[in-house]
């Protein structure tokens, strides 16, 4: 390793310690999503609160393929995949400008043929609809892509 990318590393390193990480690592809870904490910058489709409640994202045809696409459009929408399993997704997306760090996770379920969906910001209470506005994205992409496959 030389210089050069030990400072890289070395910055990069303290950069991320500012960001708060998750306070918990997202991941199911006994099969499920983590509930929402109760603040305006988080939707899930397996919450029951009006606030946070968003419909899950539907698919048809084989779950594989619904999987794959669905990890494609992540990363083309600008995700990026920590933690991918056949029936969990973590991602997380940075909203520019600002640079806060977004974690919205995905649980295949091929019994409802649904993808369930939570995305919550970090930090902040209220989150201007961003979360809700990118989950509508992602399902737009995700329906567009499955249809043109």
């Amino acid at each position: 390793m030389d210089i050069f990318s030990e400072a890289i590393g070395a910055i990069t390193s303290q950069l991320s310690r500012l960001w708060p990480q998750p306070n918990e690592k997202p991941q199911l809870v006994n099969g499920m999503l983590r509930p929402c904490p109760g603040t305006p910058n988080c939707v899930s489709s397996e919450s029951t609160s009006p606030m946070s409640s968003i419909a899950p994202i539907s698919f048809s045809g084989s779950q594989e393929q619904a999987w794959e696409t669905l990890k494609r459009v992540v990363r083309e929408e600008g995700g990026y995949l920590h933690d991918e399993g056949t029936d969990y997704l973590w991602s997380t997306f940075t909203v520019p400008v600002f640079g806060f760090v977004d974690d919205v996770e995905f649980r295949l379920s091929a019994t409802e043929g649904v993808i369930h969906v939570r995305s919550a910001s970090r930090l902040g209470i209220s989150d201007l609809g961003v979360n809700r506005g990118r989950v509508e994205q992602l399902r737009r992409a995700f329906q567009t892509a499955l249809h043109h496959h």
